[in-house]
């Protein structure tokens, strides 16, 4: 509910099936995510995950393709992996914001393990990630029928 608010994005399913697994990367597509040492961390993972999964409910891709075309544009000399991740990142923030307050923004996620996500929360960290959100939500297309 609260990443749809930010998101201006709809959740289609009515029910998300998620695997646990002991070791090994995870994804969003099945979403599956794996056992952490730290609660945080597999909550950040888990979230990070779930927006994924917004952007490709039902329609979400149609409604957002403006707005996924103005990231790529305006990043294009940029890795893909990272323009993707500048609003995911800056959805992650603003709910990360509101649950658990800014300084646990880059508390939590100071170091994403990979150079083109560190990238991207640099992006979001420059830019902030209210103005990114904002950017994405002005070129959403109205509800698709």
């Amino acid at each position: 509910m609260e990443l749809s608010k930010i998101s201006g994005l709809e959740w289609k399913a009515k029910e998300i099936i998620c695997y646990i697994i002991g070791y090994g990367r995870p994804f969003s597509d099945p979403l599956t995510v794996r056992i952490y040492k730290n609660y945080n961390d597999f909550i950040d993972t888990l979230t990070h995950e779930l927006i994924h999964k917004l952007f490709d409910q039902e329609g979400n891709m149609k409604r957002s393709e403006k707005a996924w075309n103005y990231f790529f544009r305006k990043y294009k000399q940029e890795p893909h992996t990272t323009k993707i991740h500048i609003p995911l990142h800056a959805i992650h923030a603003e709910l990360i914001s509101k649950f658990y307050g800014k300084k646990d923004i880059e508390k939590r996620l100071q170091i994403p393990p990979h150079d083109q996500y560190r990238l991207s929360w640099k992006i979001v960290q420059e830019e902030g990630h209210q103005n990114i959100i904002r950017e994405f939500r002005k070129r959403l297309v109205k509800q698709l029928s």
